[in-house]
């Protein structure tokens, strides 16, 4: 697959190891499928991983998408890193928006620990190169009032479900583009983004500009306690 996009968007990074053979060789597997085009073959990509990669907390945000793949599992960032990288592969572009999210977004999977989680956390969310332009991984499966319209229900956070699957059914929308009836205020999620970092070419460059909550005390706890552990409701 060809993409239109500069070559930085493609390149192999640390965490996007592109290259790897693992990864290659995943990426050549679905390619012989043949999907009919690039949304295709994410979307074949997003769901093969959605099945194969059990989700985890970690915040091992520089981890290569590599060992995500070939460990079986992963956070929901690390997924995301597994995705892109093998987008990248394919030869489409991805870059990463930026974004700070209140910590209290995860309050309803820690209850008893809600007043002491961050009071902001970082998100390097996924936009890929296609039909010639950036498309936000929210919108990768369809324009988010016609997610939202499908399932109004949206992403709570209480359940097992992560935002990396909830892509596919539903609309994750961090920039108020659905709207805020009370049937699906839960599709809008701008009410928890505290700040816009922009747009940056790889989520390696997020984490070399803001660093890594894993070297914090709390990311340290955190990990501690709850690193490599299922996600479950």
């Amino acid at each position: 697959m060809k993409s239109g996009a500069p070559t930085i968007y493609i390149q192999p990074t640390p965490i996007l190891n592109s290259q790897h053979p693992l990864l290659a060789r995943f990426t050549k597997e679905l390619l012989a499928e043949n999907p009919v085009d690039e949304r295709t073959f994410l979307q074949m990509a997003h769901q093969r991983l959605s099945a194969r990669l059990l989700p985890v907390y970690t915040l091992r945000e520089r981890q290569p998408a590599s060992i995500t793949l070939a460990r079986g599992c992963g956070s929901c960032s690390q997924r995301m890193a597994v995705l892109e990288a093998v987008a990248r592969s394919a030869g489409i572009g991805t870059r990463s928006h930026a974004l700070w999210l209140d910590g209290q977004f995860w309050s309803p999977r820690f209850l008893k620990l809600r007043h002491f989680l961050p009071r902001r956390v970082l998100l390097a969310w996924p936009e890929f190169f296609l039909d010639d332009g950036w498309i936000d991984f929210a919108a990768l499966y369809g324009p988010l009032p016609e997610l939202a319209d499908h399932d109004h229900n949206g992403f709570t956070n209480a359940a097992d479900e992560t935002l990396f699957e909830a892509v596919s059914r539903t609309a994750v929308d961090w920039y108020g583009q659905t709207s805020c009836s009370a049937t699906d205020a839960s599709c809008n999620l701008s009410r928890f983004v505290l700040a816009d970092e922009g747009i940056f070419p790889s989520r390696d460059a997020v984490f070399d500009t803001y660093g890594l909550f894993i070297h914090q005390p709390g990311g340290c706890l955190f990990e501690l306690i709850f690193g490599g552990r299922k996600v479950a409701s």
